[in-house]
């Protein structure tokens, strides 16, 4: 199982220069936003550096742009799907024209995720530890 490894220089510029597609994206997914799952942007896991990730349902969520390569993008699939992630894609367009539609589509499959395997590093409680 791939650990979420340290931030690479390579994430922080991503960040940086998110499409306007992943800053949409990323208004919805962040605080809890959706469905109270918690994600991140920019994860490095394994050799990758996913676009979102949401650790607790072993999700990933990737913005593509015209500038993808589906050789490329389908090898990358199968390795982070190797190492125990769900990887959706969605095409900056869709994201774009259809938001409301790719958070149903990314709520489905952390939902689909947390029934079907519990995260093995669950996140505690509200007041937990008090």
């Amino acid at each position: 199982m791939a650990t979420i490894g340290q931030t690479s220089p390579h994430a922080q510029r991503l960040r940086r220069d998110s499409t306007d597609a992943e800053n949409r994206l990323w208004r919805h997914l962040r605080n809890r936003n959706l469905g109270g799952f918690k994600f991140r942007r920019q994860v490095t896991i394994g050799e990758y550096v996913a676009d979102f990730a949401c650790v607790e349902c072993r999700v990933v969520v990737e913005a593509d742009g015209g500038h993808h390569s589906e050789e490329r993008d389908a090898a990358r699939t199968n390795r982070l799907s190797a190492l125990g992630w769900r990887v959706i894609r969605f095409w900056n367009t869709e994201i774009l024209r259809q938001t409301e539609g790719v958070l149903a589509a990314i709520l489905t499959a952390c939902h689909e995720r947390q029934k079907a395997e519990p995260s093995p590093y669950p996140l505690p409680l509200a007041g937990e530890g008090k």
